[in-house]
């Protein structure tokens, strides 16, 4: 479960958008100051909303993240899948191979029984 969140969703829009739609751009650490959050939360809720819109290349989009964690959260749970199929795999072959040596140590006798029988 993700930690609640200190500053309200409404809070960092009109953030980003004051940022955004200022011209010229205002300081980030003024701005912060005046709208009462630390100023490198707003630096990277701006960050991340450029690169949402494509402007920049080094982070993630939100749907990227989204869809990384989504996907590590299914890496995990066929990781976990595959354990147990290889456990019970080990354990049928372990049962199978008892199994056929016991067949097989019968089938020997009954060749030694047949062979002294016809001597």
């Amino acid at each position: 479960m993700a930690a609640p969140r200190k500053y309200s969703l409404e809070l960092r829009e009109r953030a980003v958008r004051m940022y955004r739609t200022s011209d010229p751009k205002p300081q980030i650490k003024k701005l912060a100051v005046d709208l009462g959050v630390h100023p490198e939360a707003l630096r990277g809720w701006i960050r991340q909303a450029e690169a949402d819109a494509g402007e920049r290349d080094d982070r993630l989009t939100t749907d990227e993240r989204a869809e990384l964690v989504a996907l590590r959260k299914e890496n995990a749970q066929l990781k976990r899948a595959n354990d147990v199929l290889r456990t019970a795999s080990a354990f049928f072959a372990a049962q199978l191979c008892a199994t056929r040596r016991d067949v097989d140590r019968g089938v020997v006798k009954d060749h030694f029984r047949r062979a002294v029988v016809a001597a």
